[in-house]
């Protein structure tokens, strides 16, 4: 007999820990969201994540947030969507307000400005870390290394190099990879 996997105890578990790993989000709470859902609460698998975070992707609005509804709606319904988003973003509000006030306050110090550029930094490199940590699934894709591999670049230099439209990345090498993996799995 297997167990069953971990998942929020409640309401109250799943709106601190969202809470909990949006204070811990500098520059970007992707990174930190992956190491506590999939790492440290084992809540879902490296694949499960990557496949919500796919999705998250493809909705309107920030993907974070579209990734706690979904998150919060896979274990408790709307009423873990709204749990969730509420926990990703009302104390971090509440924070960032507060801050907001204190840096208009001392924004024209020096020190400041480059305590920032500093910060500025981390989240790039948290961001990178990322990529490398997702792009291990890829392993496991349906579609050989040889395909994902230069959809992948392909995103990449589209976004970063040519200044693309996300909108149109997504829907050109997204519904490439999709028609080529349901062309792959089709019996």
């Amino acid at each position: 007999m297997t167990d069953a996997p971990p998942r929020p105890r409640s309401l109250a578990d799943l709106f601190i820990a969202f809470t909990l790993l949006a204070l811990q989000g500098f520059g970007g709470v992707l990174p930190v969201v992956q190491r506590e859902i999939v790492e440290r609460r084992r809540w879902m698998t490296q694949e499960e994540f990557i496949e919500e975070w796919a999705v998250a992707q493809t909705m309107p609005g920030p993907n974070v947030c579209n990734l706690a509804l979904v998150i919060g709606s896979r274990f408790f319904g709307l009423r873990g969507a709204a749990v969730a988003l509420l926990g990703l973003l009302l104390v971090p509000a509440l924070v960032v307000l507060t801050l907001g006030s204190v840096y208009s306050h001392y924004a024209d110090q020096p020190r400041v400005a480059g305590a920032l550029r500093g910060m500025a930094a981390v989240a790039a490199g948290m961001v990178v870390a990322m990529g490398i940590k997702l792009g291990a699934t890829l392993r496991k894709h349906p579609l050989p290394l040889a395909v994902t591999l230069p959809l992948a670049a392909l995103g990449i230099i589209g976004l970063a190099v040519l200044r693309l439209p996300m909108l149109a990345a997504l829907l050109v090498l997204g519904g490439a990879g999709c028609v080529l993996t349901w062309y792959r799995l089709k019996p």
